[in-house]
């Protein structure tokens, strides 16, 4: 849990870009993100060099030879902001500055380090790089916990949709989501559309809250640290703000790749992975040419909501399972296109659940209204009933300040979703109900909820025309009596 202490230290960085002239969001956090890079460098060698003088032997890895002594961060934070400045604007160690030397890493750095070479260093003053590093400086960097709600906080601070509709799923939803699907120790998540990589990280939050001790087990922490998470992006940004996410909260080698996801050079994904989690983005739209050609053959669209839904059962395996977020259109949509994935989701595989969600989840970002489709990739069928949930609150106001709020359905999502066998007998009248597979079909495969929900209209008795017009003469009369003696006191 963030402190108010580091929340404080986070907003006065994010004061101090602002008033130097970087008042991009994203540019904000970038630039946040390469110094804690650069700061974690020289921490990591610190450790080395600590373990060294301690047993003896040599360092594994070098990140800072001896001649880059002043490109690491305890050399220059000390150094005055003319100084400091120059080492990361002139190349004056080893023909390189310290922003030079972060990009071409390599392996020391993490998978964070893959992703440099296109990053630009956009710090324009001695001073605004000063004021920041020595504020980075500050924050106590060494629990795995405050590096982690550090970052979420800063990402929380994004306040502007991204390109082609994308924008930042909020943190409590990608938990519920986590929380319903309840990853396995030997599962292989991906978010084909992963952005700040916030699904992967809760994901992997999620070990750590309901199953610590698995990490005492070697095998598992192999997996966990090189093989369970993966994810596409297509932003270079977004890869490497993803890339820092992941690392900061302990996972050091997940499976990042800068792509388009639905194209063909994503490559061979088929079959690959046993739990996605997404929201993939919901505007745009593809030219046929451009998509990946067996994702055409499920679904034949141009529609990047509908494309996803169709690389998504694509990418999983027999038996995988399946938790997206979609806008509302794709539950009710009447073209050929959309018909046929929900065809292809409820009659071949086994559709498990639609969360309803208020417009106002994505608010500041968009007032879209959205929907989860919960489902398991079999090949053979399966949907027998699909469970039903019409969230109303999530714990916070649906408006644009999304204050919070003691209204939360998401306990009660939480502990029917884990006993559907108990929601039987619950009326279409309640929040949540279940829907059977032979319904859905007589409604052309609608899975919009309103189609199944029933609403229970009160009737309202009003007095006869007679009476309400003889309600209205006698007000009129007291209303007339009263200007009278108005005009009496006037005079």
């Amino acid at each position: 849990m963030i402190t108010g202490e580091l929340k404080s230290q986070v907003d006065k960085i994010w004061d101090a870009f602002w008033t130097g002239g970087i008042s991009n969001p994203i540019s904000v956090i970038e630039q946040f993100t390469y110094l804690l890079f650069i700061r974690r460098l020289d921490e990591r060698q610190l450790l080395e060099e600590k373990k060294v003088s301690m047993v003896g032997g040599e360092i594994e890895e070098i990140i800072f030879t001896p001649a880059q002594k002043e490109l690491r961060w305890n050399s220059f934070k000390n150094k005055d902001p003319e100084s400091m400045f120059e080492l990361f604007t002139r190349p004056m160690v080893d023909g390189m500055t310290v922003f030079d030397h972060m990009k071409q890493v390599g392996n020391s750095g993490g998978v964070f380090a893959e992703f440099m070479s296109k990053a630009t260093f956009i710090i324009a003053t001695p001073r605004l790089l000063d004021q920041v590093v020595q504020m980075i400086d500050k924050i106590n960097m060494k629990d795995r916990d405050t590096k982690g709600d550090l970052y979420e906080y800063m990402l929380s601070k994004i306040a502007s949709a991204g390109t082609n509709g994308q924008f930042r799923t909020p943190r409590h939803i990608i938990r519920m989501m986590v929380e319903m699907v309840q990853p396995k120790p030997e599962d292989i998540i991906c978010d084909p559309a992963s952005g700040t990589a916030g699904f992967l990280v809760e994901a992997g939050e999620y070990f750590r809250r309901h199953h610590n001790d698995l990490f005492t087990q070697k095998k598992f922490r192999a997996h966990f640290a090189n093989k369970m998470f993966n994810g596409i992006e297509i932003d270079n940004t977004m890869v490497r703000i993803g890339a820092m996410n992941l690392q900061l909260h302990g996972i050091e080698g997940p499976n990042l790749e800068k792509n388009d996801a639905l194209s063909e050079s994503a490559g061979d994904i088929r079959s690959r992975y046993t739990l996605i989690l997404a929201n993939p983005p919901f505007k745009g739209s593809l030219d046929y040419d451009a998509v990946e050609g067996s994702i055409l053959k499920t679904v034949k669209s141009k529609k990047t909501e509908l494309l996803f839904l169709g690389l998504m059962l694509r990418m999983l395996q027999t038996g995988g399972r399946c938790a997206v977020i979609v806008p509302d259109g794709v539950l009710f949509g009447s073209s050929k296109a959309h018909k046929q994935i929900r065809q292809e989701i409820i009659e071949k595989h086994k559709l498990d659940a639609v969360v309803s969600m208020p417009s106002g989840v994505f608010k500041p970002y968009a007032g879209v209204s959205t929907a989860i489709l919960f489902f398991t990739k079999t090949g053979t069928g399966g949907t027998d009933k699909v469970w039903y949930y019409d969230m109303k609150a999530d714990g916070y106001s649906l408006d644009d300040k999304r204050n919070e709020t003691k209204e939360n359905d998401i306990p009660d999502i939480l502990e029917r979703f884990r006993n559907i066998d108990a929601e039987a007998d619950r009326a279409r009248t309640e929040q949540s109900f279940l829907v059977p597979f032979e319904e859905i079909k007589e409604n052309d495969w609608d899975l919009s909820i309103n189609r199944y929900k029933e609403i229970i209209y009160e009737e309202i008795e009003y007095a006869a025309p007679t009476e309400i017009i003889q309600d209205i003469e006698q007000l009129d009369q007291e209303r007339h009596q009263a200007l009278e003696t108005l005009k009496g006191l006037l005079r």
